[in-house]
């Protein structure tokens, strides 16, 4: 009875599109995430790139919260909740899976939805980096550096916090200041809306950027609706589909009871499992999810 109670105080969503949550690094906000998470009640859930960082999964890094998310996840899947992933550049390791399905969960590299009179393509976006494309030893010494640049902004906002001042992003302001990165972030709406168009889609969503947005391009082939996810480092945002209506939800717009630390506890930087035995640990709570699901 418990359980149905809580459900039903659930917010209510038809699709819901996660992307760039970087599990797996400091930068990620997973304790903001997962009250987030276990807010709603989604029919379909497209986690679209960049989920786990692969990249840097070697790190002795993965706190409680991380494992919750997976935990999620699975939880979703056993309830038949349809969970579609989506690969990107920091996963791409999950690529050669495309197509494979356990229940509910699917791997894809790309996915299209037809929802009324809307014809939407997903991906994640990647394929327009070029530096992905032709320095990728550069991306990922790029995401090392991000990453450590983030953990500084945690210092600085616990600080600044202490002192009752607004929390700020060291990234976003770097990446804002730098014109090539404006320039590309624009250039990058522009191609994916040009190339949905070419191809008869109404509707693009991707991640990658780091940038929620909700925009309509007039293209020489029509008009399409552009739409970016975000992330759950910087702008704790996702993209909500709901009665026939996309929206970009933003974390700060809704307040939770339960308490947001803002620096992890000390014990929790350092795991002390190996990616190999979280990996196992992951392999196991699937093996539980099937056997719940066909029971012998």
């Amino acid at each position: 009875m418990k359980k149905r109670s809580e459900e039903k105080r659930k917010r209510k969503v038809d699709i819901l599109v996660l992307s760039d949550i970087h599990l797996g690094t400091y930068g990620c906000r997973s304790k903001e995430l997962l009250n987030y998470l276990r807010s709603i009640s989604p029919k379909h859930v497209i986690l679209n790139g960049d989920i786990m960082d692969i990249w840097q999964f070697s790190k002795r890094y993965w706190p409680k919260t991380h494992m919750k998310i997976i935990s999620q996840f699975f939880k979703w899947i056993t309830n038949e909740v349809q969970v579609t992933y989506i690969t990107g550049n920091h996963d791409e390791m999950l690529r050669k899976f495309e197509g494979f399905k356990v229940g509910s969960f699917h791997i894809e590299n790309k996915l299209v939805l037809n929802l009324k009179n809307e014809k939407v393509w997903i991906f994640h976006g990647d394929i327009f980096d070029v530096t992905m494309q032709h320095s990728k030893w550069l991306a990922k010494f790029g995401a090392y550096g991000y990453d450590f640049l983030i953990l500084i902004n945690q210092v600085i906002n616990f600080i600044s916090e202490f002192f009752g001042k607004r929390r700020i992003s060291l990234s976003r302001k770097v990446k804002d200041s730098v014109k090539s990165a404006v320039k590309f972030a624009n250039k990058f709406e522009l191609t994916a809306t040009e190339i949905a168009a070419e191809n008869g889609y109404t509707h693009v969503i991707c991640g990658h950027i780091h940038k929620p947005e909700i925009k309509v391009y007039n293209t020489r082939r029509g008009i399409v609706t552009y739409l970016n996810s975000g992330d759950w480092i910087e702008n704790l945002t996702s993209l909500e589909y709901n009665k026939g209506k996309w929206r970009i939800y933003s974390y700060s717009d809704q307040e939770f009871t339960d308490t947001i630390d803002v620096l992890y506890r000390a014990e929790e930087f350092l795991s002390d499992k190996t990616p190999k035995e979280l990996f196992g640990r992951m392999l196991q709570e699937m093996s539980l999810t099937t056997s719940l699901k066909n029971p012998k």
